[in-house]
């Protein structure tokens, strides 16, 4: 499925293979703290770092959107123009690679896709890859000058109301045993539960061996959980793995906005509601 600009969300190993020598593709490494660093990168890749540069520093939140010019700083620094191809991978398959499509494309860059199977795929295509610890070619600053998010983040407030008065359902990523409070959160200080109203699609229930599973499935999946026509705003711990949900969405032809403080922000001690169980 392709994007209002006709670049498709997702692209497959071969079709970057065929395009990795193009002067208006660039590819992007996304790496977060819950991934392992791979040893080996696609050739060319530029590492986009959720955890400094993509990440507002003067939020006590993790992996919160920076601000425009913040954002923009760090995408220019990646090299990234406005006319560019971005075509986003990460090592575990779909997982970082969503959170910075979703940030390219709510920034308001038109071309920016998800290399779906992420390195795993392309390493199964036996396709060429360079040492990750290998130099990175020098690239000259990119052009790209983002706008502000808007109405495609949601605050905590505005989850709240959303949620009282059913104007939207809010679908948390984290896997079962997080979102009834059976598992500890990883991140310490913070409730077990969720969100009271809110509805559970593990991200990894979307996924089949690290791609995104057939369009029909994501649609039923989505549908079954929070109804074919309710508008959905999705979560998870910190934003990253929302993104996902997100992508599965946007593929479902489902409108979508992202809870960026996710349960980093609501699951801090304080008034916020929390519910357990399923």
């Amino acid at each position: 499925m392709s994007t209002s600009s006709g670049t498709p969300a997702l692209v497959e190993p071969d079709w970057l293979h065929a395009h990795l020598d193009d002067s208006r593709v660039v590819v992007l490494e996304a790496v977060v703290g819950t991934l392992p660093l791979a040893d080996r990168r696609i050739p060319g890749a530029r590492r986009a770092d959720l955890d400094t540069s993509l990440s507002d520093p003067t939020s006590p939140v993790p992996h919160m959107l920076p601000r425009p010019d913040a954002l923009g700083t760090a995408l220019r620094d990646l090299g990234i123009h406005a006319d560019d191809h971005v075509v986003v991978y990460d090592s575990d398959g779909v997982y970082a690679s969503a959170r910075v499509r979703w940030m390219l494309t709510t920034a308001g860059h038109e071309h920016v896709s998800v290399l779906d199977g992420g390195l795993p795929a392309w390493l199964a295509a036996d396709l060429p890859t360079e040492a990750t610890d290998a130099p990175s070619a020098d690239v000259p600053p990119g052009d790209f000058e983002p706008h502000d998010a808007g109405s495609a983040v949601v605050d905590a407030d505005e989850v709240q109301r959303l949620v009282d008065t059913g104007a939207a359902v809010l679908v948390d990523a984290r896997s079962a045993g997080r979102f009834a409070g059976r598992e500890r959160e990883p991140r310490p200080g913070l409730r077990g539960g969720h969100v009271p109203g809110s509805v559970n699609v593990p991200f990894t229930d979307l996924l089949d061996g690290g791609r995104l599973r057939p369009v029909a499935e994501l649609r039923a999946a989505l549908d079954s959980a929070a109804g074919p026509d309710t508008p959905v705003v999705v979560s998870c711990g910190s934003g990253v793995t929302a993104c996902v949900v997100g992508l599965a969405a946007e593929l479902a032809g489902r409108p979508y906005r992202v809870y960026d403080g996710s349960w980093a922000d609501w699951g801090r001690p304080g008034e916020r509601p929390v519910e357990t169980g399923n």
